[in-house]
């Protein structure tokens, strides 16, 4: 085992091709389901933070100066309730859980998350079938991989998701009720479909940091190409040239991804000016 980088170790790499090559396609329909089920995350948690379901609003009409006191508000000068029961009325229990829930994500280590997932849920709660996808990606490895990684790109997902919806202006919301059109047919025919065009660059962007977290989950045994670079230098005993291999692949993965996804941006960009 030589500690220097040598031409003759990347030759004696030859015949580990096959496993860079199952690793890479791991990695692939890692990142992809990750982004898939996390947009679906992050658009329910997006909606929940800006729902407006308040369901204890009655209390404070109905018990108003209860457990409080009124105070004169700054704006309009008006006197308004500011007791307790005027913010349990204004409490919004769907919006509290999905803020809960991202400031969680975002503020504890992708690695926890994957051996909770991991070890706490689906080692001790769910039995998954120990099959294999392909003949080489094991399910019950890769599945918890692909719902850790997907709850932790739903929360960066919701804020993104979250800011194209508001980005829509709020008149057309107006002219779809005046059309007739119910909330849903609204969010779904007009709102949405803006709000995907703004968000698309960043949601693309996501799956490029994705491909590049996703090598945490070798440490659950998902066969990815950092996993393929701890076996092969196992196998080999050689160190520094099967992680430039690795190095080299994620390369090839992002690069022209952010290229593609600079392209795809200016090319939209172009037409909003139009």
């Amino acid at each position: 085992m030589g500690s220097f980088i040598q031409l003759k170790n990347f030759e004696a790499l030859l015949p580990y091709a096959n496993m860079f090559k199952e690793g890479l396609i791991t990695t692939v329909l890692l990142a992809f389901f990750t982004v898939l089920l996390g947009f679906v995350l992050g658009l329910v948690l997006s909606v929940m933070r800006m729902s407006n379901i308040r369901p204890f609003l009655w209390l404070a009409h109905a018990f108003p100066g209860t457990f409080g006191f009124f105070e004169r508000d700054k704006k309009s000068g008006l006197l308004r309730d500011s007791g307790f029961l005027y913010h349990l009325g204004r409490f919004n229990p769907l919006a509290f859980l999905a803020t809960a829930y991202v400031e969680i994500i975002r503020s504890t280590p992708v690695l926890v998350q994957v051996m909770v997932i991991y070890f706490g849920v689906f080692s001790q709660l769910f039995e998954l079938p120990s099959f294999k996808i392909f003949g080489f990606i094991a399910f019950n490895r890769f599945f918890p991989g692909v719902v850790a990684l997907a709850m932790n790109s739903g929360a960066y997902l919701c804020e993104i998701i979250r800011s194209g919806l508001q980005s829509v202006e709020g008149g057309q919301t107006e002219a779809a009720r005046s059309l007739g059109l119910s909330q849903l047919q609204n969010m779904r025919f007009i709102i949405l479909p803006q709000a995907i065009k703004n968000i698309l660059p960043a949601i693309a962007n996501e799956f490029v940091t994705i491909i590049k977290e996703s090598a945490i989950t070798y440490t659950i045994g998902v066969q990815d190409i950092m996993a393929m670079v701890q076996a092969i230098k196992s196998a080999s005993y050689i160190i520094m040239e099967p992680l430039l291999v690795a190095t080299a692949l994620y390369f090839c993965l992002c690069f022209p991804l952010s290229k593609l996804i600079a392209y795809i941006e200016r090319r939209m960009s172009r037409g909003d000016r139009r």
